[in-house]
């Protein structure tokens, strides 16, 4: 079976699409050459991990986004966000099509584009109930591994961010990279990024979006302490291209 173009794989039951099965399991190696990018919400994951893509040619995995738009599918289908079960059923059924071009990280749900719409406030409030169930995360986790090693195959290479990226979805990664900052720093950068602002009001407006958010997702999920063999990068007192220049050093040395 031949996926769809454009770096393009969809989940889901329907005409043109592919269903999610177990059939790549944890000990199958991954394709191509892995960059895996884990840290909290704020350190920059998804800006350096996109320019570290694009400078090297490789494709790019968001696998926030792959939550994000599952809670968005959720909120859009009325599923009870306090129920697991209804949650883990819309994860089968997810009709998910997502780009790894870093230039152009597309995400449609069902035909609906949805990149900006995840980006929302409402989805980043309820984002924790769908990631923190543990079905949903094997469904995504499974996927994920697929879509990693079909970039990667394709692009010679393939950069993937998300929470527990370097531990439990690409454990087996020729890089892994922890991108962590102070709390501080990343309520600023956040705050920033949604408000354009990082004054005290702009600040307190994001808190929870970061703090809440990392202590929900810290009940399945560890990212804020390297593993063994990951590589901790502390973007605290960096500007972007420092932190870009930095994933790219250790990349490089695994690369010589």
């Amino acid at each position: 079976m031949t996926g769809p173009p454009g770096g393009l794989v969809r989940v889901g039951p329907g005409p043109g699409t592919i269903l999610v099965r177990m059939s790549q399991t944890p000990e199958e190696h991954l394709s191509g050459f892995v960059v895996a990018v884990d840290g909290p919400s704020g350190s920059g994951k998804s800006s350096v991990s996109k320019q570290v893509a694009r400078t090297l040619g490789f494709g790019y995995l968001d696998t926030g986004a792959m939550y994000r738009a599952l809670t968005w599918w959720c909120l859009h289908e009325d599923v009870d966000l306090t129920d697991a079960d209804a949650i883990a059923a819309a994860a089968e059924r997810f009709p998910l099509a997502i780009g790894t071009d870093p230039d152009a990280p597309t995400v449609t749900v069902g035909g609906a584009d949805v990149a900006a719409a995840i980006r929302e406030t409402r989805i980043s409030t309820n984002v924790s109930a769908v990631a923190t169930v543990i079905p949903v995360r094997e469904i995504l986790r499974v996927l994920q591994r697929r879509l990693i090693s079909e970039a990667s195959q394709a692009k010679g290479g393939v950069v993937a961010e998300g929470r527990d990226i370097t531990t439990v979805v690409a454990p087996d990664a020729p890089v892994r990279i922890l991108l962590t900052a102070s709390e501080e720093a990343r309520l600023a950068r956040r705050s920033t990024e949604l408000h354009g602002a990082a004054d005290a009001a702009a600040v307190a407006a994001t808190r929870s979006q970061i703090v809440d958010r990392d202590k929900a997702d810290s009940a399945v999920s560890e990212f804020t302490v390297a593993a063994d063999g990951v590589t901790t990068i502390d973007t605290s007192h960096l500007d972007f291209e420092g932190s870009v220049e930095a994933v790219l050093q250790v990349v490089g040395a695994a690369r010589a």
